[in-house]
């Protein structure tokens, strides 16, 4: 009896390894593995990167290039505009001439420096209170050419009564311009001259001018 629980334990091990070896040789596989389903293969190949090139630096230092010169519009050419007052003497009493007319006589320089013949421009009508204006534009003048001297002068009175020219302010020997004002509004240096002064006697005429 000593033997019984040694002979059980040798048979139940031994009655295992049959029932093992028998289930192998039967068929049956072992458990199958469930594993997460695989996903399809792609064999399309992927794009490959584009390469991007770094732009060509310029030689040498880069850090002292010259700024973009700055293009500006040129300034418009000034107008040179010259404004005064005609009137008519008669014993103490001043009065304004309407339609009367100026002319502006001047001398200009070639791109050589030699002078030029004179040239000259009038005026518009004198309006009610005797003022005129006659205006200037250096466009006309040929290339290179610079304008030296300018003079006004006395030219119509429309009156019967009142034309003869007086040399008040050199109405007849001719007015230098010299004292102006800059209207940048009307792009236009403006010189002023005169008061001129017609009369009904005659007097005496220099002769100068232009």
């Amino acid at each position: 009896m000593a033997f019984t629980p040694f002979f059980s334990s040798t048979f139940l091990l031994f009655l295992s390894l049959s029932v093992i070896a028998s289930a192998s040789d039967s068929g049956y596989a072992p458990k199958p593995d469930y594993g997460k389903p695989k996903t399809e293969r792609n064999d399309t190949p992927f794009p490959s990167k584009p390469e991007y090139h770094e732009k060509p630096k310029l030689k040498g230092d880069d850090t002292h290039l010259p700024p973009k010169p700055d293009y500006q519009k040129p300034n418009p050419e000034l107008i040179v505009g010259i404004q005064g007052v005609v009137l008519c003497k008669s014993g103490s009493k001043y009065v304004p001439i309407k339609g009367a007319v100026a002319k502006i006589a001047c001398l200009a320089a070639d791109e050589n420096g030699y002078e030029t013949a004179p040239f000259s421009i009038l005026s518009n009508e004198c309006d009610a209170n005797g003022y005129f204006l006659a205006t200037l534009s250096l466009s006309f003048l040929k290339k290179g050419w610079k304008i030296q001297e300018c003079k006004a002068y006395l030219y119509r009175s429309p009156l019967g009564t009142c034309q003869v020219p007086v040399d008040v302010n050199h109405g007849i020997s001719g007015a230098p311009l010299s004292s102006y004002r800059i209207l940048n509004d009307k792009h236009m240096k403006l010189y002023s001259v005169g008061p001129f002064f017609y009369t009904s006697k005659p007097q005496s005429v220099p002769k100068y001018g232009y």
